[in-house]
């Protein structure tokens, strides 16, 4: 490792390079339920424990077949899996649809970058669950209000991609597209000249009133939603086009994550682009340990076939996971997360939470070491982590850990990568992890609880981050 960190010690120097400070969203109040409502919108899938939330099929007409004729032929019947949520009860057949408050739309972390001749700030999200770079923009007109916006005109190195366009959407139906545009991308020093910029004209709710400006992909092209004329046109993320240039040498072809709860006192949540913070590997005692990861699906997929509850293992063979720091909580199989809460003193599955909860009063000391393996290696999930949330009666704790439902894979969101330092070695196909675990385990409500700091928040804009950030 030490030849690979002296030329990511040049490149640094050479380009600049810094550490890219994750910005704690103030406007963030963690909820369990909404947080795995959040995850049913995102993957799509069906969960398998009882709850008010369920995808259905359902039937939708489309055609332009006369009135009298749409009867007989029924028109050209497609159907689409729709999130909807039961009304009245467990035993009711009453649905409604799923609305922005239902779900957690907003993001703990979101970090700064630069788009355009000379820059404009932005705030984004940091997402290896998706492949596309888009932000607000001056196309969407009047719902951009308190947002950071990107002008085009602005720009002297922005060039009108023709012909190109996106559309983000979700089984709850909310939407996010626009046009797209080639322009300099920087990112914690680094430019990455020609990078696709996906400008929104239009937003749904649940988009529009997320306090970041955008998102930033950080999957495999291969899932990157622009269409050309029609036709898939998939483009390159930021970092496909990072190990484009001439001056990244294949040692810097990565980028890292280091998150702490928002319970942890002093570290700093942060990403790097082209080098690994050594200081934060030397202290975890270990040499990073890498795993391959197949990307055929374009996510960050790799072999996760065991866990281990207080040193019993449990084998899972054939098992995968994604990394995926779009996702705040860890999904698991219904077989593992069963034994995790029976382990855990008063924990029961909950109908209308949706989730596994357990009793606030519960000590950190009385919950169980529960490890997940990454490649051959198993990982240490913090147990601050396994306390997610509150409830709404402030009586339980909603888990960190909840169902996968029918979803064949697992997803490690972050609850497991706040407990490891991680290396994202795209230009390797492989990740690196280091455990990352705070010495004091602290249970007590984050300052990201609704009622965290005695009372309700006043709302700020990503314009006032920013601002703030840079004072």
């Amino acid at each position: 490792m030490q030849d690979i960190y002296s030329a990511q010690d040049k490149i640094k120097e050479d380009l600049g390079l810094s550490k890219i400070s994750v910005i704690r969203n103030t406007n963030y109040q963690r909820h369990g339920t909404k947080s795995y409502v959040h995850s049913l919108r995102r993957f799509g899938f069906q969960p398998t424990k009882p709850g008010p939330y369920f995808h259905i099929d359902r039937v939708k007409q489309h055609g332009v077949l006369p009135e009298q004729l749409k009867g007989a032929m029924g028109g050209i019947v497609h159907t689409e899996r729709v999130l909807v949520k039961r009304i009245d009860g467990e035993d009711s057949d009453q649905t409604g649809e799923v609305t922005a408050d239902d779900q957690q739309n907003d993001s703990m972390y979101i970090c700064k970058i630069g788009v355009g001749t000379p820059p404009q700030t932005l705030l984004v999200d940091f997402d290896t669950g998706s492949a596309d770079t888009w932000v607000f923009s001056t196309l969407q007109g009047k719902h951009a209000h308190g947002h950071n916006i990107f002008d085009p005109k602005k720009s002297k190195s922005f060039k009108k991609l023709s012909g190109k366009t996106w559309k983000i959407q979700y089984g709850d139906g909310s939407t996010a597209s626009g046009d797209c545009g080639s322009d300099t991308l920087v990112v914690g020093g680094l430019s990455i000249k020609k990078q696709t910029i996906e400008c929104a004209s239009k937003l749904s709710r649940q988009f529009a009133e997320s306090t970041s400006d955008g998102l930033l992909g950080l999957a495999w092209g291969k899932i990157n939603t622009v269409i050309d004329s029609g036709e898939a046109d998939p483009q390159a993320t930021p970092v496909e086009n990072m190990i484009k240039q001439d001056d990244i040498p294949k040692e810097a072809e990565i980028f890292t994550s280091a998150f702490y709860s928002s319970r942890d006192k002093n570290p700093e949540s942060f990403y790097t682009f082209g080098f690994v913070d050594q200081e934060l590997v030397k202290k975890s005692g270990q040499d990073i340990h890498w795993t391959e990861v197949d990307n055929s699906e374009g996510f960050w997929s790799v072999s996760s076939e065991s866990c281990s509850i207080n040193g019993e293992s449990i084998d899972l063979s054939g098992n995968t996971a994604i990394a995926d720091t779009g996702t705040t909580l860890a999904l698991l199989s219904d077989k593992v997360v069963e034994k995790l809460y029976d382990q855990i003193p008063g924990a029961t599955y909950d109908y209308l939470n949706q989730g596994y909860i357990f009793p606030a009063s519960v000590k950190a000391e009385a919950l169980p070491e529960f490890k997940v393996a990454v490649g051959d290696q198993e990982y240490v999930i913090q147990k601050e982590d396994l306390a997610f949330a509150l409830t709404d009666d402030k009586e339980n704790w909603y888990g960190g850990v909840q169902s996968r439902g029918m979803m064949p894979f697992d997803i490690l969101g972050d609850t497991f990568l706040k407990s490891v330092y991680a290396v994202w070695d795209q230009g390797n196909r492989r990740l690196g992890l280091v455990p990352k675990i705070e010495e004091a385990q602290n249970l007590e409500p984050p300052p990201d609880s609704p009622d965290g700091d005695g009372g309700e928040k006043e709302r700020i804009h990503s314009v006032d981050l920013v601002s703030e950030d840079s004072a």
